[in-house]
């Protein structure tokens, strides 16, 4: 028996259009399937249509054509009750973490929300379950009490990815997560994505324009360019095994950067 992808998408399209009406084409038949505790990358340079797909998958905005699915049921427009079982079940992680949260938010109260909001439990076991996810994500219990301007961006990163993974979704999009992050920290957030995956079991996207990053954490990638998914990579060949000349010439482009980064560091 075949299995049920976790995520589907199905000939997906997205047009944006201009006040004069011109028309922009973000995403053009687009279709890709993630399995359950898979780890599929989304690659390609700026304005390819990584951050559409991104916002697509989440529900953020919907497809001007085609179908998105989770576990093999189309999602199409949906009530506010049914958006927000869907918002359990995909999270998203971004960039920046600090637009993430309120100034005034303790640490504490972000990752109790998802558990008040959702009534899964009371407020003093959800304050629990806050420290023992600081903990979870090698952060120190007692500062939750601290608020974001108190940590660093590293910091700040592993709290926000401990929100996600806390309701136990599905589906985590990780939307260039590490890219602000220095090397040495974005390596920490690395392992700790791949640590939590695999005690977790969700699946996840993971776009990036850093095709290094993908060999590392990735089974398979997928290279857009101009809204079009033009090749699949399977990690187990590796990316040597790319025919496509813009896949190509996305690695010459990782591969002068991880240079520029070894010439400071020494």
């Amino acid at each position: 028996m075949k299995s049920v992808c976790t995520l589907e998408v199905r000939c997906v399209s997205k047009v944006f259009r201009d006040d004069d009406g011109s028309a922009f084409h973000a995403l053009r038949d687009v279709s890709l399937c993630v399995q359950a505790g898979e780890c599929v990358g989304i690659v390609g340079q700026s304005g390819s249509g990584k951050s559409t797909l991104a916002r697509l998958v989440s529900k953020r905005i919907e497809p001007t054509e085609g179908e998105i699915a989770l576990e093999g049921i189309t999602r199409g427009k949906m009530s506010h009750k049914a958006l927000n079982a869907y918002f359990r079940e995909v999270q998203m992680v971004f960039q920046n973490p600090y637009d993430t949260f309120s100034p005034r938010m303790t640490i504490e109260h972000y990752l109790m929300e998802p558990f008040l909001n959702y009534k899964i439990c009371s407020k003093k076991l959800a304050r629990e379950k806050a420290r023992d996810l600081l903990e979870m994500v090698g952060l120190n219990a007692r500062d939750v009490n601290k608020r974001p301007d108190e940590f660093s961006g590293g910091q700040l990163q592993r709290v926000v990815i401990a929100r996600a993974v806390a309701l136990n979704p599905k589906l985590i999009i990780f939307d260039e997560a590490t890219s602000a992050l220095d090397v040495t920290i974005q390596k920490q957030i690395i392992d700790l994505i791949m640590r939590l995956k695999k005690e977790n079991g969700f699946a996840c996207m993971f776009i990036t324009h850093d095709l290094a990053l993908t060999e590392i954490v990735c089974d398979r990638v997928l290279v857009l360019d101009e809204g079009a998914l033009i090749e699949e990579v399977s990690m187990k060949s590796g990316l040597l095994r790319a025919e496509h000349p813009h896949t190509r010439k996305l690695m010459h482009i990782a591969q002068r950067l991880c240079l520029k980064e070894e010439c400071k560091r020494a």
